[in-house]
């Protein structure tokens, strides 16, 4: 017969059970980037055996299964991008062997490390589903057919202009529905739901203009101009900013509602192009396989820089590192020929690389 202890105990398990997926939720649809290519990731069966889908994501998979497949590609987006931005980190967005939660349980904890994920997971979903749209592989949307008439300065508005609007509502559909689902009245789902939006704005406020030049011996007596969305590489590094600039909040009660304000008084409401973070983060040093963390071991530093974040002294965490030479092979004696192609050699130098050690 069990005990009173071991019922308490049993019941904690139950509680801790529950818990833990109703906060990893929110990300595990990056797990979709490990679905192999054949894996079809629409239509009603599919939809409910993706296991990274909360409940209202299987129902927008099953509504609307044309864009899924967009879906995949930005789970595929973040994950490239999210370790290009932090490849000089010690954090360098190393995800797990297997199993839905990409990045491990570090996306648990409301660090600011989790606040980049979902700001540029809600932004993968923008893009991708916007390139969808004007590349014609949706049959719901197309190009943003609003923007017409004269600029004010001068030019004509014609082509395809990137329909963000219908790439931002999709998002915010898909991307904040485990958000949402929860309740808006606790500090993980608020803080959530902000940073998706600053992910969101990231491609908003940047943006561009592309124009052709009309006229004779292209004298560009006319141009007609569109808009599209900005590079995600530029919006990696708008959202890496705000990474470094993020503002640590709590959560607060104001009249009848609750909001997220800076931990400090005497910091500024963030904007809403700002990400937040609601808990410090580990100082990701050493291995935590539980926690999806590698530590920075074995990591290649920078033995010439000691205030950048590559640097030996701040990656490898106190431990030291070490200095070795080690043979790599690059292009050399390159010729350039009359059209367009390039001829090289490959030579073989031996370089000074630094280690953190073990």
């Amino acid at each position: 017969m069990p005990t009173v202890s071991s019922v308490t105990l049993t019941g904690r398990l139950l509680l801790l059970l529950l818990w833990v997926p109703h906060l990893t939720m929110a990300t595990n649809w990056l797990s979709l980037a490990r679905l192999p290519r054949s894996r079809p990731v629409s239509g009603a069966e599919p939809c409910g055996r993706l296991r990274g889908l909360s409940p209202g994501q299987v129902g927008v998979c099953r509504a609307r299964g044309e864009v899924m497949e967009s879906v995949r590609k930005a789970a595929e987006m973040v994950i490239e991008e999210c370790q290009h931005q932090f490849r000089n980190r010690r954090w360098n967005c190393s995800t797990t062997p297997r199993g839905i939660n990409v990045f491990g349980r570090v996306m648990n904890q409301g660090t600011r490390e989790a606040a980049f994920v979902h700001a540029l997971s809600s932004a993968a979903v923008a893009v991708a589903v916007t390139r969808g749209c004007s590349r014609g592989e949706l049959e719901r949307c197309g190009c943003d057919r609003k923007v017409r008439g004269v600029s004010p300065e001068g030019f004509q508005w014609s082509g395809c202009s990137d329909n963000l609007s219908y790439g931002v509502a999709f998002s915010q559909t898909f991307v904040d529905e485990p958000e949402r689902a929860k309740g808006m009245s606790s500090g993980r789902p608020l803080m959530n739901i902000h940073n998706n939006e600053a992910g969101r704005k990231a491609i908003l406020h940047n943006m561009q203009v592309e124009c052709k030049c009309h006229g004779v011996s292209g004298s560009c007596e006319l141009r007609t101009c569109w808009k599209v969305m900005p590079p995600f590489r530029r919006v990696g590094a708008v959202l890496k900013e705000r990474f470094d600039g993020a503002t640590e909040v709590r959560l607060t009660r104001v009249g009848s509602r609750t909001a997220l304000l800076p931990r400090d008084p005497q910091v500024k409401p963030p904007a809403t192009r700002d990400l937040v973070y609601l808990a410090s983060s580990p100082d990701f040093c050493r291995l935590d396989p539980d926690n999806g963390i590698p530590g920075t071991a074995g990591r290649r530093c920078n033995g010439t820089s000691r205030l950048a974040p590559d640097g030996c002294e701040l990656l490898c965490c106190g431990p030291g590192f070490r200095a070795g030479r080690a043979e790599v092979v690059q292009r050399c004696s390159c010729k350039f020929s009359w059209c367009c192609s390039v001829r090289c050699q490959q030579c073989k130098n031996t370089v000074l690389i630094h280690t953190c050690r073990e």
